[in-house]
């Protein structure tokens, strides 16, 4: 485990020191990256290249910041959550009155940047290993896919038409990251690593149990249909959504419920999570739960369902049940059933909690949450796009192309146990994207931006289960706020390199 430790600290690289340090000009002469992996001392066998792989993933399921709740902050100004507990930051970013600076979101921010660093490193040296070639092509795949991921999520947060979001150049990766001309570039070169990802990686039915968590080939394909969507290339968005959908590698659940449930961690609906198995957990069920868990586990309380987001379910909806417990409702709490909220009591702000990850608390004797309650994971898959998500991005790309959508669109109506629609419409697909995604990492938020529905949503207050007022409205500014602040010290440390998004 040392050498582990000493491997990741050279893996993040003189960027991540660039990024989380603060040098000056001229800094770049006098750093000697002492006691990091470099050609003289590691990048020499197939154990460097796989503890190089390894190392992926640690961020992303181990660190808080990243997905845990950190990014989730970003998320969290939609209009289905309100932020649960008293904290400025916070408060600040879901009312779009941020610096940038913040911890809630330069942590995530320079997370994403030390995992591209340690994919870059990754598709830079293990080409020059000798080792046998497919577990290559798994490894360096890995690193494409994991890149792609991590640009993505920048792009669509940071990058504008008239300025795109920083990418590493891999042709130095000492250099320090820098703006491409628009955000079409950003998805120009994410379309690019994933497309080499997909042609690399294996389908996930051919990983060992042991390398589950791990990309694979409808990952890539699945990403790509997200990054076209984003791109508005919709043609391509449909063709790599039916890339998933036609593999026969993915099948909804029956029962909505059972995907978030830790027996379907790798069920047919499984594409890309916060994965268990692989370097720690995702903290988000323990930041949805009620703020010290009723005195029998220390939730967080963090983000906290609308009367908006409950109202936007239809009547006989299954969906609404397993995404939201409401004042009444009857649940598994480590072993017992209760009624929510126990005791009458809760410190929801809306009244309501989500109940979409709670089914690592129902089990007696806590056996698949962290005993450590500063720390409240789970051994649940936390998901970051599943199968269901896919659909609906055909559905929204075929809407888009004035083709007909009905049956992507009733394939997820029809699991929740509502009638099917004929005609389905942009307003339909929002709809079931709201209702189908809730809670999760699709990220409502940005999809209000993309859609130009943002002000108009945020001009409205948000309202508890009483009717009263939780959240005032909101001035979101369209010129402003459809990305974020671009944190300040870095622009700073950066030596004029990276410039502020408009108007912040």
């Amino acid at each position: 485990m040392k050498f582990k430790n000493i491997l990741i600290k050279g893996l993040v690289g003189i960027t991540a020191v660039m990024l989380t340090q603060g040098c000056k000009k001229g800094t770049l002469d006098n750093i000697k990256p002492t006691g990091t992996p470099t050609t003289a001392n590691f990048w020499k066998t197939a154990d460097d290249a796989q503890q190089a792989a390894n190392g992926l993933y640690d961020k992303q399921s181990g660190s808080e910041d990243l997905y845990g709740r950190g990014f989730f902050w970003f998320i969290n100004a939609s209009d289905d959550m309100v932020v649960g507990r008293t904290s400025a930051d916070r408060e600040n970013i879901k009312n779009f009155i941020c610096t940038g600076n913040e911890s809630s979101i330069y942590a995530p921010w320079s997370l994403h940047f030390v995992v591209m660093k340690r994919a870059n490193d990754v598709i830079a040296n293990v080409p020059n290993i000798n080792m046998d070639q497919a577990t290559k092509n798994f490894i360096i795949g890995q690193a494409y896919l994991v890149h792609a991921v991590m640009h993505l999520e920048i792009a669509d947060l940071y990058g504008t038409n008239q300025q795109g979001a920083p990418v590493q150049n891999r042709a130095n990766l000492l250099a320090f990251p820098a703006q491409l001309p628009s955000v079409k570039d950003n998805y120009a070169y994410i379309e690019a690593d994933l497309k080499k990802a997909a042609n690399l990686l294996p389908y996930f039915d051919k990983l060992a149990p042991a390398d589950y968590g791990r990309a694979h080939k409808t990952a890539a394909w699945a990403y790509l249909a997200k990054t076209y969507l984003h791109a508005k290339d919709y043609a391509n968005a449909e063709k790599y959504a039916d890339s998933v959908i036609l593999s026969g590698k993915h099948a909804l659940l029956p029962n909505y419920a059972d995907v978030f449930k830790i027996a379907n961690n790798w069920s047919s609906e499984y594409i890309w999570s916060v994965a268990s198995g692989i370097n720690g957990q995702s903290i988000l069920p323990g930041a949805m739960l009620e703020n010290k868990g009723w005195g029998l586990y220390n939730g967080f309380g963090y983000y906290q369902p609308t009367k908006e987001l409950v109202d936007e379910f239809e009547p006989g909806d299954t969906r609404l049940t397993a995404t939201i417990l409401k004042k009444g409702d009857s649940f598994q709490y480590f072993g017992q059933t209760y009624t929510y909220p126990i005791g009458g009591k809760s410190n929801s702000l809306t009244g309501y909690q989500f109940n979409k990850y709670m089914e690592p608390f129902s089990y007696a004797g806590g056996i698949h949450v962290s005993p450590n309650g500063d720390e409240p994971s789970t051994d649940l898959n936390v998901p970051l796009l599943r199968y269901a998500e896919v659909i609906l991005f055909k559905a929204e790309a075929e809407i888009m192309q004035g083709k007909n959508a009905d049956k992507e669109i009733n394939m997820i109506r029809v699991r929740a146990g509502l009638k099917p629609i004929t005609g389905a419409t942009l307003k339909d697909l929002k709809h079931e994207r709201r209702v189908e995604l809730a809670g999760e990492w699709s990220d409502r938020n940005f999809d209000l931006v993309r859609w130009g529905d943002a002000q108009a949503k945020y001009a409205q207050p948000l309202h508890g289960s009483d009717g009263s007022i939780v959240w005032k409205a909101r001035n979101f500014d369209p010129a402003r706020d459809n990305v974020w602040p671009i944190p300040p010290n870095d622009i700073q440390i950066s030596q004029g390199q990276l410039k502020q998004n408009a108007g912040w």
